[in-house]
């Protein structure tokens, strides 16, 4: 825990002040939805971590995996306290800004947000089947490691691989 907050502080540093108003717009008009976000934030990279220790931060499978992961956990925590449209509405800014405000190249950003919509993807397939109250995280973390097997090698900025997982290096 202590490395995430170190990650954390780390992370805000590097923050303009221009870059911390457009997090804190995001933010404060939705206080519970951004604590439950944050909290995601950490659970997810924890998961991965522990599951894709060698590549949870790079690249790699791990990083699709995990990026996959906290969308699923934004929505189900936020879906437990409004409904799923507001929580996907709220998940879609948060993810897209976290890409703005630590931007990457143009292909790890493709990447990045592919992931993250096909968390929120999954997230919205399951929702019919079970009342959003009862979502629990090993709900995703089985079905994301299913997705992991069939992961496709992203290699260019016009590559589409629909609801599969997609990474950029082992």
């Amino acid at each position: 825990m202590r490395r995430i907050a170190g990650i954390l502080l780390n992370t805000l540093r590097t923050l303009s002040f221009r870059k911390i108003l457009r997090l804190l717009r995001l933010a404060l008009p939705h206080p519970l939805f951004s604590l439950l976000g944050f909290y995601a934030t950490v659970k997810s990279f924890m998961l991965a971590q522990k599951h894709f220790p060698e590549t949870n931060a790079n690249s790699g499978i791990g990083n699709a995996y995990r990026h996959a992961l906290w969308t699923c956990l934004i929505m189900m925590y936020c879906c437990k306290i409004s409904s799923p449209h507001k929580a996907l509405d709220f998940c879609k800014k948060m993810t897209d800004l976290h890409e703005e405000l630590f931007p990457n190249e143009p292909l790890e950003k493709k990447m990045d947000l592919h992931n993250n919509q096909v968390g929120m993807d999954l997230f919205m397939e399951l929702l019919p089947g079970i009342h959003r109250q009862f979502f629990e995280t090993n709900f995703f973390v089985e079905k994301l490691f299913v997705k992991t097997k069939t992961a496709k090698i992203l290699s260019n900025l016009q590559d589409d691989f629909g609801s599969d997982l997609v990474y950029l290096k082992q």
